[in-house]
């Protein structure tokens, strides 16, 4: 069953089509799935399905541990967007509403190995001697 409605399918195929390199989608959610698993299951599906450059990796929370702490997983469901190499992108829950083209626009990201970060922020960036940790929390209200 398909969760994404026609229109928001015609979105995302057009916009896949900004693909250059391919894009793995890596999924962690457990046998007996938690709240919002099946969806980010049939989410990932549905956007792998409208597109031969995006691909599905599944892995179960509890019985991949080695794939969990590979991937520093924290929480389920989540998903890890993944191209040559793994950027440590990551989305906790289920990327819907508002949320959701931000996952679009991140695979874009990947597949093309481009930010929109301006020179300056890169530069910073660069200019960073100790480890980092960013998270962004997004929330309509």
């Amino acid at each position: 069953m398909s969760i994404l409605k026609d229109k928001e399918r015609e979105y995302v195929k057009k916009h896949l089509e900004k693909l250059t390199n391919p894009v793995k989608l890596v999924l962690f959610t457990q046998e007996f799935e938690c709240q919002f698993c099946k969806e980010a299951r049939e989410l990932c599906e549905d956007i792998s399905s409208l597109s031969g450059m995006v691909t599905i990796e599944v892995y179960d929370f509890t019985a991949d541990k080695h794939k969990v702490e590979q991937y520093d997983i924290k929480r389920i469901p989540a998903i890890v967007i993944e191209g040559d190499r793994d950027y440590g992108i990551r989305f906790y829950g289920i990327p819907t509403g508002y949320e959701f083209f931000t996952i679009i626009e991140a695979m874009i990201d990947v597949s093309n190995g481009k930010t929109g970060l301006t020179e300056t922020t890169k530069d910073r960036v660069r200019s960073l001697t100790k480890p980092v940790h960013i998270q962004v929390f997004v929330t309509p209200t």
